[in-house]
């Protein structure tokens, strides 16, 4: 019999590992959700980050998501320390220079909103340390990359380091009126769709 593909969109809360297997100890995927044995996240979110995931047995798609090339935008709400300068969200429109694993990496131009007012997001199940002294600031940053903790380190290289990261949609799927640890399933056609891809299948 033909394995039946199947597709979700979840909302990882913080503080869980993008991986099913225990670590040290960690609350993980595994802890919180019951799905078949092959299905799998696409890529990766930061044990500290939360947001959307997709997760999916269906290898094609995966590869699409993952490749470059194909420019997925990633968009991300980052909560800062400080409030950022137009001078610094011009440098972050840019690129700026990073280290990956140990190597200098000059990130690609990128789409930076400051916004005006907190964004209505759900508290975070264990809550941001604010200095009284100091403001913060949140900006809504859209990669078409997807480099080990980029949006953090890019932050941080213009002097704003990050509280909270909240990715909150990949291509034109989003988390709507989700909540952290809600979990959805979804068409073939609609993800494929939401994503602009053509399935060769």
């Amino acid at each position: 019999m033909a394995r039946s593909n199947l597709y979700y969109i979840y909302f990882k809360p913080f503080n869980v590992m993008t991986q099913f297997s225990s670590v040290d100890g960690k609350t993980t995927l595994g802890d919180l959700l019951k799905l078949k044995d092959d299905v799998y996240p696409v890529g990766r979110l930061d044990y500290d980050s939360e947001g959307l995931l997709i997760l999916t047995n269906d290898n094609e798609l995966k590869t699409m998501i993952l490749d470059p090339s194909q420019g997925h935008k990633r968009t991300y709400l980052l909560q800062l320390e400080g409030s950022i300068t137009d001078s610094s969200i011009e440098l972050l429109e840019q690129g700026v220079e990073i280290n990956i694993n140990g190597e200098i990496y000059q990130t690609l131009p990128s789409d930076v909103e400051k916004l005006q007012t907190d964004p209505l997001v759900a508290p975070r199940s264990i809550p941001i340390r604010i200095r009284e002294n100091i403001p913060t600031s949140w900006i809504k940053l859209r990669l078409t990359e997807g480099k080990n903790r980029q949006a953090r380190k890019m932050a941080a290289k213009v002097g704003f380091p990050v509280l909270r990261l909240i990715r909150i949609s990949i291509g034109d799927i989003d988390l709507k009126d989700m909540a952290p640890g809600d979990i959805t399933q979804i068409s073939k056609n609609t993800i494929y769709r939401l994503l602009n891809i053509e399935s060769k299948l």
